[in-house]
């Protein structure tokens, strides 16, 4: 076992994008688990668009990251420790551990077991991308077949996921995306049957062109502009699905748009949004769904590994830049 344990730590509380000078990596020592706690090896650390969320100083789901602590990662790795006896040296497990070489947590911060095999996936595809992606579209959703599902963010880990769900539920399927290659990528590898390219077309009169006859599910995880160009395309009986706001740059004071109320009265429409904390008693179902269609070849996903710690910092800020290539996750061994 290494000597000290490599963290990354919040220094300072950003007003939008948390930039690579708002966190440091610092040693400390390697913490040893008492009862009821695991010393996890991390392989894997998560990087997450929430993560924005948990480090901003406005009202959100969670509490904020505290300055000065590790930041706040879904992580895979090994137990080297224990002091539980439901988890064994050598077990793999996915949890919250953080950004960190080492995590000394109490069992109720794991959230499944994995494998080596699966290690990544359940990050990912197999983690709280694949199961948001499950649950969000069809508990509030609730897709059924020959209905429209328009999908922001629909290469990135969640979006593409909706996609292909909803193709599997017989919907057809429509992807809002940034630039060609993430366009062609919706269509070639994530089988949306068309997409849009919110940076080069008016995304207003695409979604009217494409779909005629409006919108039934539209799964949102931007909110902002390209939100304010969908709403008025919503179905009779439309749903939105509010999962993200990526393109919301402060919440301080409150950003002033158009209003929906009347799109939704006319509608009749619903909006609702979700939070993945809110659903954890049906994690494994999800989980045993998603990995059932993966193993029917009816789910595919894509990985992008910055390796080591170092890249933690920046790797936030990536991917609102949109360099990202998948789904980013951080190696450590």
């Amino acid at each position: 076992m290494d000597e000290t344990n490599r963290q990354v730590i919040l220094t300072a509380r950003p007003s939008g994008i948390a930039q690579a000078e708002h966190f440091a990596v610092r040693q400390a020592a390697i913490a040893q688990p008492g009862p009821g706690e695991i010393l996890v090896r991390n392989h894997y650390l998560s990087v997450e668009p929430a993560m924005r969320g948990w480090i901003a100083d406005s009202d959100n789901y969670a509490a904020p990251v505290a300055i000065g602590s590790v930041m706040r990662a879904l992580a895979a790795g090994q137990v080297v420790s224990s002091g539980d006896d439901a988890y064994q040296i050598g077990d793999d497990v996915t949890g919250w551990f953080g950004w960190q070489d080492y995590a000394c947590v109490s069992t109720d911060q794991v959230v499944q077991r994995t494998s080596a095999a699966e290690m990544r996936a359940s990050l990912g595809i197999l983690g709280i991308n694949g199961v948001t992606a499950y649950l969000a579209l069809t508990s509030i959703g609730q897709p059924r077949a020959g209905e429209t599902v328009l999908v922001s963010t629909a290469a990135g880990s969640v979006g593409s996921a909706v996609g292909q769900i909803a193709r599997i539920l017989g919907c057809h399927t429509i992807g809002i995306a940034g630039g060609p290659d993430k366009v062609r990528r919706c269509v070639e590898t994530f089988g949306y049957d068309s997409a849009i390219d919110y940076r080069g077309e008016d995304v207003g009169a695409a979604v009217a062109r494409i779909a005629p006859h409006g919108i039934d599910i539209y799964f949102d995880n931007v909110a902002g502009r390209i939100s304010d160009a969908v709403l008025p395309h919503l179905a009779m009986r439309g749903r939105v699905v509010v999962c993200g706001t990526a393109s919301i740059d402060c919440w301080m004071p409150w950003p002033q748009g158009p209003r929906v109320e009347r799109h939704l009265l006319v509608k009749r429409a619903r909006m609702e949004g979700f939070v993945i904390f809110d659903h954890m008693d049906r994690y494994a179902d999800a989980v045993a769904q998603l990995r059932a269609w993966i193993a029917e070849g009816r789910l595919t996903w894509r990985e992008e590994i910055l390796d080591g710690i170092e890249a933690c910092p920046d790797a936030l800020a990536g991917l609102y830049r949109g360099e990202n290539d998948g789904k980013r996750l951080i190696r450590l061994v």
